[in-house]
């Protein structure tokens, strides 16, 4: 209990404390949706958007510990390392707006449903992964300029959506990067040096990077409306 009340007690220090409780609560949404799927049919279909959803958890945390503690982080190299890090997992976050992939008309549940259900993974998946952004480019922008900040955001973005090609088409993971560096790295080259052999690479990817920084300025210019009230 120590340990909870001091992390709740600098989350509301850093006026993290609601933001937090609200994605905890729409995550919980998520979760119960998934378990009431698969409590009345006894399966386990969409048992892979709760991984997804772990997964979309982790930048949102490295975030939050940069967030909370970049007044400590006096190192540049632990900087990176982290920032790496989140890097990494990043583009699990928009990633689960892919699983629509997986909608379609099934016999022990209404479609409605399974939409709604996705639909919700979706959104937090979305959601983390754009205040996840926030929160790094805050950090960038305290660490270095507004402008670096911006830069690093924009960048983030475009190798978030090249992840989201990786992930889906490719069927890549984040820890392949660890595990089987060399066919990660020889299919990355090759979509970077020779883009005209890959359309669809090129494609997911300038159609997902639109998307993706224009619904997170949006989300930025609500939030700074909402600050000016």
């Amino acid at each position: 209990m120590p340990l909870i009340n001091k992390i709740l007690a600098a989350l509301d220090k850093h006026k993290r404390l609601e933001i937090t409780l609200m994605m905890g609560l729409s995550c919980a949404l998520s979760v119960a949706l998934a378990a009431g799927r698969m409590y009345f049919t006894h399966t386990v279909l969409f048992g892979f958007l709760l991984w997804n959803l772990f997964l979309a958890l982790i930048p949102f945390a490295i975030s939050s510990y940069l967030i909370l503690n970049n007044s400590k982080i006096k190192s540049n190299l632990v900087f990176i390392v982290l920032a790496s890090q989140w890097l990494l997992f990043f583009p699990n976050s928009p990633y689960i707006l892919t699983d629509l992939f997986h909608l379609k008309q099934r016999s022990l549940v209404p479609y409605w449903y399974d939409l709604a259900l996705i639909l919700s993974f979706a959104w937090n998946g979305l959601m983390l992964g754009f205040i996840s952004l926030m929160d790094m480019q805050s950090v960038v922008t305290k660490r270095s300029s507004k402008s670096w900040g911006w830069v690093f955001s924009i960048v983030s973005l475009v190798l978030g959506s090249f992840g989201i090609y990786l992930g889906r088409y490719l069927r890549f993971n984040s820890w392949d990067l660890l595990s089987h560096p060399l066919p990660l790295l020889r299919s990355i080259a090759g979509r970077v040096f020779h883009p005209g052999h890959h359309s669809q690479t090129m494609g997911v990817t300038i159609t997902f990077s639109a998307f993706l920084i224009a619904g997170y300025v949006l989300l930025r210019q609500v939030s700074k409306m909402k600050a000016e009230v």
